[in-house]
């Protein structure tokens, strides 16, 4: 049976071991932390449960699939709920917002609060759907670094509605342009960030991101997003992967331009594949250091990270939900202040995610887990201790504001992540959440390919590659990185 080595144990990672032991593939993952899943991971403070990283679960249906091709129910070991609320939005002059995922109810609730005819958003949502199935084919289901994957009819028909796409205007032109009122422009401004990227450079393409919301629904894992990669984590082991946890790879053994293996503690271990879903830039950097770090991944602009609190709040908020944005005056001032400055602006927008709202056991009774997240820039050596204690005064002051209450004497168990954090927890180089940004017409679609061109074997998965990051498009990236693989399951 042919041997894979995967380097980390990361949505990606996991996925693609899950996808080749359905190949036929004896699979092995060394990953250097203590625990499985990469950003998704939780932890308990007191009474409360977190999860760590990624709060927003979308197309189900990339995770159920992963357990159908080993023969699995996922219902047996992985079980999420739709929401009927994606999200819930706030201003600062009062404006307030409820994203149904009831089309009706979505489109009379923005007619009735911010007076936007459903015709308009309509048109809109049609216009994003179709970026998304033009793309969806080309884009998140093939590499772009292949001859071959451009020589079908899916590109053809792409080219062919070349226009629809918006690339030649920013995400902010494009929404301006089809939107119009300016609380539903800076709401729709604000998928950029779904990638760590800037409204005001990223292409209007990515305006599709939102259909997987609109479209697809937002949902709930019955025991929180760590649960995802939990799942995964028992059916592959169930399949007979190999996981070894505190194992931190030192090397990736080359031999005549192929990938054979590892070196992990001095020790030599054999492989005929590699796949490492560490970041692109410490995969170089740290394990094929004989090889030049490619100079798209070395000098392209990082993505945003983020700052974030998680606090144990003893009382609960009805009028939040799980998913909730509080915006700021300034948009265009914010991402200047992340991309341009390196800074956080002193009217961040706030996002407060509640997983207690539906995991009940997430807090004790009559309280709630309250994740803060302001977006931030990546770490260039900021005094983040600094930089916390500022910002932390302006978030109360902002959620006191808009929630007409005070926070701070509900907070009694608090934790800080920092860029740093993010990047010491995650091994995500200077703390960007997404790799690289998508900050220029045609950077999404230039990231580092899933395959090596210098050596044979070698394989690249996770958020940091081809088609980026987030938990939809860390799972496509395995399906990308299996469907170069032979199956030889019948062999």
């Amino acid at each position: 049976m042919k041997k894979v080595i995967i380097i980390g144990s990361g949505i990606g990672g996991l996925s693609t071991a899950a996808r080749l032991i359905a190949k036929g593939y004896d699979v092995t993952i060394f990953e250097s932390s203590e625990y499985t899943g990469g950003k998704i991971h939780s932890f308990q403070m007191d009474n409360y449960r977190f999860d760590a990283g990624p709060s927003l679960f979308t197309l189900p249906n990339l995770v159920d699939e992963l357990f159908y091709l080993l023969d699995e129910n996922p219902r047996n070991y992985f079980n999420y709920k739709k929401k009927e609320v994606h999200c819930k939005y706030f201003w600062n002059d009062g404006k307030k917002l409820t994203a149904f995922s009831s089309m009706d109810k979505y489109l009379e609730e923005i007619k009735d609060k911010l007076d936007v005819p459903p015709e308009i958003m309509k048109k809109y949502l049609i216009r994003s759907q179709k970026k998304y199935e033009l793309t969806e084919p080309i884009f998140l289901k093939k590499s772009l670094h292949k001859k071959s994957s451009y020589f079908s009819k899916d590109v053809l028909k792409a080219l062919f509605n070349y226009s629809v796409f918006d690339i030649n205007k920013s995400l902010n032109d494009t929404n301006k342009k089809y939107l119009k009122e300016p609380h539903l422009v800076q709401l729709y401004n604000r998928y950029a960030t779904y990638n760590g990227s800037n409204p005001y450079e990223t292409s209007g393409i990515m305006s599709l991101i939102q259909h997987l919301e609109s479209h697809f629904g937002t949902w709930v894992p019955e025991r929180g997003m760590v649960d995802i990669s939990k799942s995964i984590t028992n059916l592959i082991k169930s399949k007979g992967a190999k996981i070894y946890l505190n194992s931190n790879v030192d090397e990736i053994i080359v031999e005549d331009n192929q990938a054979r293996g590892v070196v992990l503690n001095g020790k030599t271990i054999k492989s005929n594949y590699v796949v490492s879903n560490m970041d692109i830039f410490f995969t170089y950097e740290r394990l094929l250091k004989d090889f030049d770090i490619p100079k798209r991944v070395r000098k392209s602009e990082r993505s945003s990270s983020a700052l974030i609190f998680y606090w144990g709040i003893n009382k609960t908020f009805n009028e939040l939900d799980l998913h909730n944005i509080l915006f700021s005056d300034d948009y265009r001032h914010e991402f200047e202040s992340i991309f341009q400055k390196g800074e956080i602006s002193n009217d961040p927008t706030i996002y407060i995610n509640i997983t207690s709202k539906d995991v009940a056991n997430d807090a004790p009774k009559d309280c709630e887990n309250w994740f803060v997240m302001v977006n931030a820039p990546y770490d260039s050596k900021q005094k983040w201790d600094e930089v916390t204690l500022k910002l932390r005064k302006i978030i109360i002051q902002k959620i006191n504001s808009r929630l007409q209450t005070d926070i701070e004497k509900f907070i009694h168990a608090e934790k800080v992540y920092t860029p740093q954090t993010i990047e010491s927890k995650t091994q995500s180089y200077k703390g960007a959440l997404y790799g690289t940004s998508s900050n220029s017409k045609l950077s999404a679609f230039l990231r580092h390919p899933n395959f090596s061109k210098q050596i044979d074997n070698l394989y690249f998965c996770g958020g940091s590659v081809h088609p980026g990051g987030g938990i939809p498009l860390c799972l496509l990236s395995a399906q990308i990185v299996s469907d170069q693989f032979k199956d030889v399951s019948n062999v």
